[in-house]
């Protein structure tokens, strides 16, 4: 299968850090982020990456020119943020002929495992199924609901006043036809988002899937810290 691995993002919360380090190459425990993402996808049956980049991205180039072994990577710069759903749908060449690919947020530290998300993407004929995990802070997150046979009943993107703290993990497994319903391109212009432009209008129609393995968003100096302390014991340990 193939994937879009999307390291686009500043880091902004990360700073000093990221002054002079894209956020995907902040290290963990020493290994940059972005290598645990791509010997996770190798280890999980993915063959081909295409990782987008905005920010130091002649340090991502660097970091690919002295890197070898699998997944095979297609690396894409861009000059303007286009967006997570932006990204994918400027990029649709990559996945020209696929039934279903990956979208992965790089900006997360997981051991989930993808067979096993496939697995349940295998059992509904929706247009996406998405990673879920439980929010520390749901007013931060894309908040679900989800009925008994795993169907999304209800989505709502950073809410006031939280339903639920399941939330979406910028994990998904799309088929291919979601493409006829993203709202506009790519590109300059507006920026598009999976959570605010794409995923209200699926609600109904896709599927949840809970990651029970270790996740952690790493967007900030204290969640970076707690990955640092605790990757070793539980993500390394199921790799």
């Amino acid at each position: 299968m193939k994937a879009f691995l999307l390291a686009g993002g500043r880091g902004e919360r990360l700073r000093p850090l990221t002054l002079s380090c894209p956020k995907c190459l902040v290290p963990i425990n020493g290994v940059p982020l972005l290598e645990i993402w791509l010997d996770h996808c190798s280890r999980e049956g993915i063959a081909e990456v295409l990782v987008n980049v905005s920010h130091h991205a002649n340090v991502v180039r660097d970091y690919f020119a002295a890197r070898s072994g699998p997944p095979s990577v297609t690396l894409v710069v861009e000059e303007e943020p286009q967006g997570t759903a932006g990204t994918v749908w400027a990029n649709r060449w990559f996945v020209d002929g696929e039934e279903s690919f990956w979208v992965l947020y790089a900006d997360n530290l997981t051991g989930v495992s993808l067979p096993c998300m496939l697995a349940t993407h295998r059992r509904h004929t929706g247009p996406l199924t998405m990673g879920l995990f439980h929010a520390p802070v749901p007013s931060a997150a894309g908040i679900v609901q989800m009925d008994g046979t795993g169907r999304i009943v209800a989505f709502e993107e950073k809410p006031a006043r939280p339903a639920g703290d399941l939330a979406n993990a910028g994990i998904y497994l799309v088929r291919s036809g979601l493409f006829s319903e993203v709202p506009q391109s790519g590109g300059p212009g507006p920026v598009l988002d999976f959570g605010f432009h794409v995923l209200p209008s699926l609600v109904g129609r896709m599927y949840g899937h809970v990651i029970e393995e270790f996740f952690i968003d790493i967007g900030t100096p204290e969640a970076l810290e707690r990955a640092s302390a605790e990757w070793t014991h539980h993500g390394r340990a199921v790799t």
